[in-house]
């Protein structure tokens, strides 16, 4: 049990940057999280407006064209209304899931920084011995 625990930290900490590149690593994560954040912001552009376009559409068509049109068409507006709406309800539901993604990724990368500035000053700790 032992033995299967140390090769899987030493599968772990492979993975990680060498400390001697993380001032490299840092600024490749702070590239990384600006494009995360520029997609997470056209993600939630994208749903607020399809629920906007679906609330006009359906205030256009209820309020103030009401009176000039006939049932049918009031029905073709409160269904496409209805359809925008919900289109950005689930666009919604996919930026919040992202967002998600986005917020844990942040934390992983925080604690693999933490984790190089840790082996940083024990190798110096070492060297300085």
């Amino acid at each position: 049990m032992e033995k299967g625990s140390e090769s899987m930290r030493e599968r772990l900490l492979a993975r990680l940057p060498q400390p001697e590149n993380r001032e490299a690593y840092r600024e490749e994560t702070a590239a990384l999280m600006a494009r995360y954040d520029r997609a997470l912001f056209w993600e939630k552009v994208t749903a607020r407006t399809l629920m906007l376009i679906g609330g006009g559409l359906f205030m256009m068509a209820n309020l103030s064209w009401g009176l000039k049109l006939d049932a049918n068409e009031k029905i073709v507006f409160d269904v496409m209304a209805a359809v925008f709406y919900f289109l950005g309800a689930i666009y919604q539901v996919g930026y919040e899931v992202s967002r998600s993604k986005v917020d844990l990724l942040k934390e992983v990368k925080q604690v693999q920084l933490q984790v190089l500035e840790l082996q940083a000053s024990l190798r110096k700790e070492a060297a300085g011995q």
